[in-house]
């Protein structure tokens, strides 16, 4: 297949690329600086198209011949208006030229914040109730592209949670999130781990999610939302606590008590595994991150 696929250069889009391409397909790569993950972008298989994501001539003209869209650049903005300028309108200039390119599918990120509000249990059914800007554009775009119903184009949607990983390339990026490399910085240098008591994720590694989105392109779903996160609940203070097992360091977590109750509210992922039968964790990865995380705070801050 011939894919178009923003943000193709970012974390999550440069692991979707590469396992693309390892599975033989071609990648027609919208970025905003095609000098970046020379390792991915020069790949025989990958076409760059230059752009920014209200360039809506180049991305039409890059989705000709393209058999499925992938959306998961993000437009940002710090106000309403700019956010429904660079990232809404784009989504849905988007939608519809992938309709008239002939694509046959199309995938779009959302987010777990599209959801807001946090209820027990969470899951794809329930109304979205935003409590930021971020989590409405996402909740707007998935409005748009399930709502758009005239054309026989298969419209899915993603909603990733905390997702980590190492750079899928040595050239490429890590989670835009710094939590991870502050933890390791703070270790080393004994310094305390300031943590809220009770706080966690289900994280999910980026290889993992990747295999979502093929399961979603590949798929014959119309109209679905999946939410992107592995099976397993992990407190932060384990992550710290696991970070600290690697490193002689006098430093120990600090708690702060915001009244978030032991019992976590989790997100259920039954329904990738029902439709796809995927089912995730995050260990031994996130261990393997928590390493790399070390390591690249060592350089950072000049220790041998």
């Amino acid at each position: 297949m011939k894919i178009f696929i923003t943000g193709a250069t970012g974390f999550i889009g440069s692991y979707v690329t590469k396992a693309l391409l390892d599975r033989g397909d071609s990648v027609v790569a919208f970025v905003r600086n095609p000098g970046k993950i020379p390792s991915l972008m020069n790949h025989p298989q990958v076409q760059v198209v230059e752009g920014e994501l209200t360039d809506f001539d180049a991305m039409r003209q890059g989705l000709l011949g393209c058999d499925a869209c992938i959306h998961i650049a993000l437009g940002w903005g710090d106000t309403p208006q700019a956010m429904l300028e660079r990232d809404t309108l784009p989504t849905v200039a988007l939608l519809e030229a992938a309709a008239n390119a002939g694509c046959k599918s199309f995938v779009y990120t959302s987010s777990t914040a599209a959801m807001g509000e946090m209820r027990s249990p969470m899951h794809e059914a329930l109304r979205c109730i935003p409590n930021d800007l971020y989590g409405a554009t996402k909740s707007a775009g998935e409005s748009f592209v399930l709502g758009f119903r005239n054309t026989p184009m298969r419209r899915n949607v993603i909603r990733p949670g905390y997702t980590f990983g190492n750079p899928v390339v040595s050239d490429g990026v890590s989670q835009p999130d710094a939590r991870f490399l502050n933890m390791a910085r703070a270790i080393l240098q004994g310094q305390d781990v300031s943590l809220i008591q009770h706080d966690g994720t289900q994280f999910i590694h980026a290889a993992d999610l990747a295999k979502l989105y093929l399961a979603v392109l590949d798929g014959d779903c119309q109209g679905e939302v999946f939410l992107g996160l592995s099976s397993e609940w992990v407190a932060w203070k384990t992550v710290a606590m696991e970070m600290l097992m690697h490193s002689p360091s006098p430093s120990k977590t600090v708690l702060q008590d915001l009244g978030w109750g032991a019992e976590p509210i989790l997100f259920l992922v039954q329904k990738i595994e029902s439709t796809f039968g995927l089912r995730f964790t995050s260990w031994p990865a996130l261990q393997d991150h928590l390493e790399w995380s070390l390591a690249k705070a060592k350089k950072e801050i000049g220790h041998e």
